[in-house]
């Protein structure tokens, strides 16, 4: 469908076709660096070109032909019915309104808005400089620059989400473009959160579904800890020993009290952890106690020493926590090593008692021969024999006068 259209000045007219088809454009979203791409379409162009101008209305293709020098702007496709250009490495100042346009009587025109995505900076966590002491409250802030727009901002602790996060802000930057989102966290800290990661994420279409987060560990300051541990751990008269008193803690312990119960002068207060005894005597028994000092406090640690000669003597060792944090150990002699010779002992003695019985069957067996001989000697002999040996000897006579009757025939 087409209609006329005339202009008349004075005394001339001038009459066009006008065109009912309009361009078609769509708006278009890029992330800052990207590339976008447009496409202007028309169904009946009537032998005219195609042209695209920026938001400042500069030329950038009339049909083929470039005008606009700017290398990041390319010719895609150019046809009677199509014009379509690239721009490439967007920044936040191409964002606008492209204008599409057919030269017929009259021009017409269509819009495609470009939106440009300012892409969020990796965010940043103050707060975490210095340690934090256990039972305190921890103020941690979070803050990212560069989004368009406005970017989202979230907390986990562990892979725990931290939820209802009191405060958030948003900042437009100098460059009347973006923002700078910032978010503050609070929470009480305890000895178990030492070491723990707490992480801020930032959330951006621009971003699409990468997570860009930055990730600090905590630093909690807490009240130390002590036991005793004794090298040798079974102590014996004349030995040496070493009692370690292990501190456990943050900051770690650095000053060691050593004291023995009923003595009025301390043994020993240095950084060194470790109480020795060159030549263990039975005048050293008795409950040694460790204090472990640090910036968080004290703690005592107890031992209780038994110094014994008698190697298969073991007394009972008991751990206990007395009130204050102490800990309470007793020595044990060494252990008894009698399981291992009970069992050789008893493959002695098998052995014993399977050679005395060997050695009873071959007495058994030679004394019931014996006694055959005896018997069959006795039988022999008997009939004129006053008692039993007379009854061999007489047998044994016997049978050697009888081998010397012979009889010979002439």
């Amino acid at each position: 469908t087409l209609s006329a259209l005339c202009l008349t000045y004075g005394q001339f007219s001038v009459c066009g076709r006008l065109w009912k088809s309009q361009p078609t454009t769509s708006d278009e979203t890029v992330v800052a660096g990207g590339t976008v791409v447009l496409k202007c379409q028309v169904e009946d162009p009537d032998d005219s070109s195609l042209q695209w101008s920026n938001p400042a209305q500069q030329t950038l293709y009339f049909g083929e032909k470039r005008a606009l020098r700017d290398n990041r702007i390319q010719l895609e496709r150019s046809t009677p019915n199509e014009l379509t250009i690239s721009i490439s490495d967007v920044v936040l100042s191409d964002e606008g309104e492209y204008t599409c346009s057919i030269f017929t009587m009259p021009v017409r025109t269509a819009k495609a808005l470009v939106t440009v995505l300012g892409i969020p900076q990796k965010p940043q966590i103050f707060g975490h400089e210095q340690p934090i002491d256990e039972e305190k409250i921890a103020r941690l802030t979070c803050r990212s620059s560069g989004s368009k727009p406005a970017a989202q901002l979230r907390w986990r602790k562990g892979n725990k989400e931290l939820k209802d996060v009191p405060s958030t802000g948003v900042v437009e930057d100098p460059n009347g473009k973006t923002f700078t989102v910032s978010s503050r966290v609070e929470f009480r800290v305890t000895k178990e959160d030492n070491d723990a990661e707490v992480t801020c994420a930032v959330d951006h279409e621009s971003l699409q579904n990468v997570e860009r987060s930055t990730t600090q560990k905590l630093q909690v300051h807490y009240k130390p800890t002590a036991k005793i541990e004794p090298h040798p751990m079974y102590p014996r008269e004349g030995e040496k020993l070493r009692l370690q008193c292990d501190g456990q803690g943050n900051p770690v312990p650095q000053e060691f009290l050593w004291e023995k119960e009923g003595s009025d002068t301390p043994l020993q207060l240095s950084s060194d952890s470790v109480l020795f005894f060159p030549f263990l005597n039975k005048s050293d028994s008795g409950t040694y106690v460790c204090t472990a000092t640090s910036s968080m406090g004290s703690v005592v640690a107890k031992y209780n020493l038994d110094v014994s000669g008698k190697r298969d003597h073991r007394a009972p060792c008991i751990t206990r926590l007395l009130p204050g944090a102490v800990s309470w150990h007793n020595a044990s002699p060494v252990p008894s090593t009698s399981g291992p010779y009970h069992a050789v002992i008893g493959g002695v003695v098998a052995v014993i008692v399977f050679l005395l019985l060997s050695l009873l069957i071959v007495l058994g067996h030679y004394l019931i021969r014996h006694k055959g001989t005896y018997l069959t000697h006795e039988a022999k002999g008997s009939d004129d024999a006053p008692d039993a040996d007379t009854a061999i000897i007489n047998a044994e006579g016997g049978q050697a006068s009888g081998d010397d009757k012979k009889e010979y025939f002439i």
